[in-house]
């Protein structure tokens, strides 16, 4: 079996470049879709960030997740939120930048851990990964929410969700392993 990696070194510039703003489309679309879920609305662009880099390897993830903090600075709507809550570096003014940063952070972490790896170590690289958004996150967001708060306004409505999106990304990265 050939492995994503494996398949994504032999094709062109071109191909790669194609395949890294498909990805960062695929995350901006991940930030738009909010799924009801208890007990606060979900995104998919943690599950979107998961996936395409344990799916792409670290460096073509984090070039995506560049090309989308690129998109998003030149002022197109693609930040979650956005543009009721502002656009460019008015919305990065505000307490999610850190969550955006940690996504970069998560696209090496998981990238890297994943790579080559079974369905178990997938979701470990996924939690790593999801691990590495929150302490940025909660770094920056401690600037906005007093910290006796922090936990539990930028961490517990959303570690449900997050476990969910882990167990969803793993499987469907295995289902396509196994097609593949």
């Amino acid at each position: 079996m050939l492995l994503a990696r494996d398949r994504i070194a032999g094709q062109s510039l071109a191909a790669k470049v194609g395949l890294t703003l498909a990805a960062a489309a695929l995350i901006a679309l991940g930030a738009k879709v909010q799924v009801p879920f208890w007990p606060v609305p979900m995104t998919l662009q943690t599950l979107a960030v998961l996936v395409i880099a344990a799916g792409l390897g670290p460096r073509l993830g984090l070039a995506a997740m560049g090309a989308y903090m690129a998109a998003g600075l030149a002022g197109l709507p693609v930040f979650a939120g956005s543009p009721e809550r502002g656009l460019g570096l008015a919305y990065l003014a505000g307490p999610t930048t850190g969550f955006l940063i940690g996504m970069a952070l998560s696209m090496v972490v998981t990238g890297a851990l994943a790579q080559g790896r079974g369905l178990g170590m997938r979701a470990v690289a996924m939690l790593a990964g999801t691990v590495a958004i929150y302490v940025p996150g909660l770094i920056w967001l401690s600037a906005f929410v007093p910290g006796d708060q922090l936990l539990a306004v930028g961490v517990a409505p959303f570690i449900l969700g997050d476990m969910v999106k882990i167990a969803l990304g793993a499987l469907a990265l295995q289902a396509v392993t196994r097609r593949g």
